[in-house]
């Protein structure tokens, strides 16, 4: 993910007090997205973005938080009011 991508993102992406640098969320971030897009199991997470059991806790914290689904509206939000995106092109 380039900086001008997380620099949208990273507003968007709870970071607790107690929590891990902003530099670790966005390598486990990149790590979900990894997973993601590769459709590779958990384990098989490259080390890069820290160990798979913590990207995976950071996905299913996020997950059941509905930060995924926040932040999904966030960026179509800020593309609209860009004139970036048809909304009729949005789907689930």
């Amino acid at each position: 993910m380039t900086d001008a991508e997380w620099a949208l993102i990273e507003p968007h992406v709870p970071v607790a007090a107690t929590g891990p640098l902003p530099r670790r969320v966005r390598d486990q971030f990149n790590g979900i997205l990894w997973r993601f897009r590769t459709g590779s199991g958990w384990r098989d997470v490259p080390q890069r973005y820290g160990p798979w059991s913590t990207v995976y806790s950071r996905f299913n914290s996020w997950a059941k938080a509905g930060m995924f689904q926040a932040l999904m509206d966030a960026l179509i939000a800020e593309a609209a009011s860009r004139g970036q995106v048809g909304l009729e092109l949005v789907s689930v």
